[in-house]
């Protein structure tokens, strides 16, 4: 069967197409297709790449008037061009689209219904920058593809099974009653790079205490205990926890109320300016991608070194946090664009962990590590830079349910 992947992002739009057989293998497969939109690099364009099995590329930039007409433009390269794998869209059996809330009541992937479309859309409310794009792709394959399947996979159930010590907040109870309480996102990768940790290390994945940290724009940690996120940084909304590219993350709620009670400030502004005006892109005045915060710190940038500062100062605090409800530490893992491919950052947060018996091994470090243990021989815990593959957690699951 052929499952068409659709990874919505706050700054990206990735998507994949596998084909699968009648048995699951062990490791992820290469897609057939992949395909990535990057809007960082230049304000209201985005740059397109897309890479095939047999080897055929294309890297494009484009401006587009809609989040949905870049999605038709991607997904045209599947049967169009020499990027072409298939020659009709009937050759697609199923789609999966990564969906970041999923709030009480979809703690499992499902199958997408006018009903589930209805609730992500309410949700929208408590993840503004994700759930109306991740609507939109699954709205966008509806108008392309008809009626094929379509599976959400959602991003906060990995963090289902939270203790409630963990996912309530010490406000009314009556909030609690309400759906306020911590959610947790990254939940796809944070559930990839756990497994695939556990394969690295050749342990059993329920015998392993795990820190994940997934840094990329968006950035959270997870504490993995027996196979389950048992604590998590961001909550219920994927504003919580980490400093971000362009999200500031946990702050003083004092602060919230001081600037409402300024006449200038509605709620409009107050969000657009804690999502998309705030973390590194706020501090540094520079750009939400590290790759750019750290060019200007190598020009002499002071607020860009000062956004960095802050950002591992952040990082350092909240693995601390983690590794007091595991009570231990077996690994740390890092992923996504920044834990992937910064060790800069990595070793900045190793460095201060050293009281635990973490030592990382500086030279691995540098090497542009994949799915490989950056720790010292006689460090006492392992360091492991895992690149998530989070379309292919998604695939998995259509495949599970293809066949109930």
């Amino acid at each position: 069967m052929k499952i068409l992947v659709l990874n919505a992002g706050s700054s990206s739009q990735k998507s994949c197409l596998y084909e699968l057989n009648d048995t699951l293998p062990d490791r992820p497969p290469q897609p057939l297709w992949e395909a990535k939109i990057d809007w960082t690099q230049r304000e209201g364009a985005g740059e397109l790449q897309v890479k095939t099995a047999a080897g055929h590329t294309l890297e494009e930039d484009f401006t587009s008037d809609s989040r949905a007409g870049a999605i038709a433009q991607m997904l045209e390269t599947l049967w169009h061009g020499e990027t072409q794998v298939i020659n009709s869209l009937n050759e697609i059996d199923i789609v999966g689209h990564r969906v970041v809330h999923g709030g009480r009541k979809y703690q499992q992937s499902t199958l997408i219904s006018p009903e589930v479309k209805q609730e992500i859309a309410r949700l929208s409310e408590f993840a503004p920058i994700h759930n109306p794009i991740n609507l939109e792709g699954i709205e966008t394959i509806e108008k392309i593809l008809g009626n094929v399947p379509q599976v959400a996979v959602f991003d906060t159930a990995f963090h289902a099974q939270l203790p409630p010590a963990a996912f309530v907040y010490p406000g009314p109870y009556e909030w609690l009653e309400n759906g306020i309480r911590r959610y947790g996102f990254h939940g796809i990768s944070h559930q990839y790079c756990a497994r695939r940790a556990a394969e690295i290390l050749n342990r059993d994945f329920a015998d392993l205490r795990l820190i994940s940290c997934h840094l990329g724009n968006g950035c959270s940690l997870a504490a993995v205990r027996g196979g389950r996120s048992v604590d998590t940084t961001m909550g219920f909304t994927p504003l919580d926890g980490l400093m971000m590219g362009s999200r500031s993350g946990a702050i003083d709620p004092g602060i919230i109320i001081h600037l409402l009670r300024r006449s200038d400030c509605s709620p409009e502004k107050l969000d657009n300016i804690l999502n998309r005006n705030s973390g590194l892109k706020g501090i540094s005045g520079v750009s939400s991608d590290m790759r750019l915060v750290a060019e200007a710190i190598k020009d002499g940038n002071d607020r860009a070194q000062l956004a960095l500062d802050i950002y591992v100062h952040r990082l350092r605090a909240g693995i601390g946090a983690m590794l007091a409800s595991l009570g231990g530490l077996d690994a740390l893992i890092f992923t996504a664009g920044v834990g992937e491919n910064s060790a800069v950052v990595r070793a900045a947060v190793c460095e201060v962990f050293g009281f635990i018996g973490l030592k990382l091994d500086g030279e691995k470090n540098l090497n542009s590590p994949v799915d490989d243990d950056v720790a010292a021989v006689d460090s006492a815990v392992r360091v492991l830079v895992v690149h998530t593959q989070e379309d292919w957690e998604i695939a998995r699951e259509c495949w599970d349910i293809s066949r109930r």
